[in-house]
């Protein structure tokens, strides 16, 4: 028997028990079908949590103040003080990879306008926070080195805080209070869009970072300096150069400790990255559970129909088919059936990621490596667990078989 003749024929054992053939495709349906919901909603997942990365900017490092002990007890990076303007002046002139640096200093206060009030981030910072942290001013302009020199009084506002302190008005050249310090706006950045556990960037209020340490918080370190190298493949390069450039500055002995820490970019995408996959693989090995149940499921209605067709098979081997025959049809009909629920169960995947996506907000992403892993695991369900009815039934006595009633 050929390989169409086997599949006709095992189309044609399937329909004759539609309602049983469709209650054994079930698990098979509902395996694939959560396979692919499952990993599409990872790679959603990892999507936006690497979009969130790359919102901190392009080619970006992070260096923070080391860290802080007291007595036999260390605290962590950043909970020590050794960062300064200085040493962001600094950075660029002794470092030949990196382009550019922008200090911060921030923290929560309540802003006001008129009988209005909102809890923001003052973020103070100088004009290359633009380009460091890939910002975009929308509307006005953002404050100049001359102003951050002069620590004027200016400010700039994310599009989310000017919402709240002045609804549809148009906030530039209004006055606001911060801490009882009366800043002009001056302008508005683009919208940016919320970075998941990074907070809403668009939340926030942009000042001098000198007015920020000297008339608002009262500071003389900064909290980081974003440095951003001149390329992807000068980020390590710059690991160094700033590190060699940050020792000399903070004049630390050749055995001291750096009180510093730098972060890398590429180093938090790669952190990222193997998280998402560890996150890929837990989720699609959960969904796998229920494609193996449905594989028992079709091992059990195998059994069932060698038991029920126990008479045909041995026919069929009295007018010729070889055991291998006999075989290879059960293992055609397992494989058919396995084959439909995964095409049934990809279709209901596809249509489940759009609709939970549609639903949640979150953004599921449905790729061809997905569907392709979930449609082959069906087809080895269907021939691993239909291995053992094919056995039984190539293995009958024909003559046994043809006394059966």
């Amino acid at each position: 028997m050929s390989l169409m003749e086997s599949i006709a024929v095992a189309f044609e054992s399937l329909a004759a028990n539609k309602m049983r053939t469709l209650l054994t495709m079930l698990g098979v349906i509902i395996g694939v079908s959560a396979v692919i919901t499952m990993l599409a909603l990872a790679k959603g997942a990892s999507e936006r949590m690497m979009g969130n990365i790359q919102q901190m900017g392009t080619n970006v490092l992070i260096i923070r103040s080391g860290q802080q002990r007291t007595g036999a007890v260390m605290g962590g990076f950043g909970s020590s003080q050794t960062l300064t303007l200085k040493d962001a002046e600094a950075i660029p002139k002794n470092c030949e990879s990196v382009e550019r640096t922008a200090p911060e200093v921030s923290n929560n206060a309540q802003v006001k306008y008129k009988d209005k009030n909102t809890n923001t981030s003052i973020l103070g910072t100088t004009p290359d926070y633009l380009s460091v942290r890939n910002y975009k001013v929308a509307d006005g302009r953002f404050f100049s080195d001359v102003e951050v020199k002069s620590s004027s009084k200016v400010a700039v506002i994310g599009p989310t805080a000017a919402t709240n302190l002045f609804g549809d008005v148009n906030p530039i050249g209004k006055t606001v209070s911060i801490r009882g310090i009366p800043f002009q706006i001056i302008g508005i950045t683009a919208v940016k869009g919320t970075a998941g556990s990074f907070g809403d960037p668009d939340d926030q209020l942009f000042i001098p970072v000198s007015t920020a340490m000297r008339r608002v918080f009262g500071l003389q370190y900064v909290r980081t300096i974003s440095a951003q190298a001149k390329s992807m493949e000068l980020m390590d390069q710059a690991v160094i150069e700033i590190g060699q450039s940050l020792r000399k500055t903070h004049r630390l002995a050749a055995d001291a400790d750096d009180d510093f820490d730098i972060r890398n970019q590429a180093d938090i995408m790669a952190m990222a990255d193997q998280a998402s996959g560890i996150f890929t693989m837990l989720l699609g090995g959960i969904a796998s559970v229920s494609l193996l149940v449905g594989g028992i499921g079709i091992m059990n209605i195998m059994l069932v129909s060698v038991t029920e067709r126990t008479r045909e098979i041995g026919i069929r081997m009295a007018l010729g088919a070889r055991r291998r025959d006999i075989q290879f049809q059960f293992l055609v009909e397992s494989l058919v059936l396995s084959l439909l629920g995964g095409t049934i169960g990809t279709l209901m995947g596809i249509a489940a990621a759009a609709v939970v996506s549609k639903v949640s907000g979150w953004n599921a992403t449905v790729s061809l490596p997905s569907i392709a892993l979930a449609f082959g695991f069906s087809a080895f369900v269907g021939i691993f667990f239909g291995m053992f009815p094919a056995r039984k039934a190539s293995s009958l006595d024909p003559i046994e078989a043809l006394r059966w009633e």
